[in-house]
């Protein structure tokens, strides 16, 4: 609901503004496309070439962004594919080690007993 709403005040005022440029801009202007000669001319009202020139350089914007941004997507799915390998890998190594597992009884207590501290190559202070 919030996000139809906000697409509404959005998209109402640019469509009034829209519209006022519209009927504010009705005389034809000549859109020449060769500058040379001035042979290829063609006469349209001045909102249609403020409009189409606003939707040719979003558009243009929009292509330009998505092809410059493709190094991102690539490795983005390189990413996933890396993920999806490593949680295969994950779940195998768990089946593996599951099946590997000792069935009978644990040690006393639970656990696996008290653990010795061990003294590290070049530490002091290992007690």
């Amino acid at each position: 609901m919030l996000r139809r709403i906000l697409s509404i005040v959005l998209i109402l005022p640019i469509s009034i503004g829209l519209i006022m440029l519209a009927v504010a801009n009705r005389h034809p202007v000549a859109l020449v496309l060769d500058p040379f000669a001035g042979v290829l001319s063609v006469d349209l009202p001045l909102f249609v070439v403020v409009l189409a020139s606003l939707i040719i350089g979003v558009a243009l914007g929009g292509v330009t962004v998505w092809l410059r941004q493709g190094r991102y997507r690539r490795a983005a799915r390189s990413a996933g594919r890396d993920a999806r390998r490593a949680n295969a890998q994950v779940d195998n190594l768990r089946a593996a080690m599951s099946e590997r597992a000792p069935r009978g009884p644990m040690a006393p207590g639970g656990g696996m007993g008290p653990i010795a501290p061990v003294a590290l190559p070049g530490r002091r202070d290992a007690a």
